[in-house]
């Protein structure tokens, strides 16, 4: 196992140099990221299901100003894959201060409901997965003493909606588990962010109807960068959807249940 190197510099966002691991680059909101960093010359590990997309992405992070770009091809439901992913990260990286969980999947709802796999593969994509990598990144940087943590919740996981309440179950698992590992974490000098988008505009939305509320991968990308600098703890994105929810959470369940939305 590769030892966390305890001579790194404090991950603010303002340190160009902060090598960091990026799981899910190939997703609409993962590539924008990815090229926030490049630009801002960090070091990149990527990881990604497709191979060939993820190594056209990681050519275009080096023409970017990425000093060091490395891909390695990962399906986020291999439990072996991804416990040693950290310390993979920062052997190749020669140190690892950052790491951003990205990747996920939007079920149809219908679908979960008629098979109990599609259930148990919505939790392990959106939640399982995301918390087996950052708890072995939180005792990475807790040991070494300094570090950043960054996954994608959603607005979904504040309240259980009919039309996606296992996508919303697990990112609101993710959110509590986040929680806990920020407390956990908090006298160490790690930070852990959760970012909680609105509805994005990406290829997995792709069959919804686009509105006024609907924001840009871009957008989402260029506030979880701002976030990071800043050291925040949670952020809803684009900033109105904690008003919003807001609201929602207010409804009482007696209310609730006859809304259809």
């Amino acid at each position: 196992m590769v030892v966390p190197t305890r001579s790194m510099k404090s991950v603010n966002g303002s340190d160009p140099l902060i090598p960091t691991l990026l799981i899910g680059a190939t997703s609409a909101i993962g590539e924008q990221l990815a090229r926030h960093l490049a630009v801002a010359r960090v070091p990149l590990y990527l990881t990604a299901r497709n191979r060939s997309r993820v190594e056209t992405i990681a050519a275009d992070l080096m023409v970017r100003g990425s000093p060091k770009v490395i891909t390695e091809e990962l399906d986020i439901t291999d439990t072996l894959g991804l416990l040693g992913l950290v310390p993979r990260a920062s052997a190749a990286l020669g140190g690892l201060g950052c790491i951003i969980f990205v990747a996920g999947q939007l079920p149809d709802q219908e679908l979960v409901n008629a098979n109990p796999d599609n259930l148990r593969a919505t939790l392990e994509i959106n939640a399982i997965s995301a918390m087996l990598v950052l708890n072995e990144a939180a005792n990475f940087f807790e040991y070494q003493g300094h570090g950043q943590l960054v996954a994608i919740g959603s607005v979904a996981g504040d309240r259980g909606r009919a039309t996606n309440y296992a996508y919303g179950a697990a990112k609101g698992a993710l959110e509590i588990f986040l929680s806990g590992l920020r407390q956990r974490l908090h006298q160490s000098g790690v930070q852990v962010l959760l970012v909680k988008p609105g509805f994005v505009d990406t290829p997995m939305t792709a069959a919804f109807k686009k509105g006024l509320l609907w924001a840009s991968p871009e957008r989402v990308a260029t506030d979880i960068v701002h976030a990071m600098d800043r050291g925040k703890a949670v952020i809803y994105t684009p900033g109105w959807w904690r008003w919003i929810m807001l609201v929602i959470r207010l409804f009482p369940e007696s209310l609730f249940v006859r809304l259809r939305f």
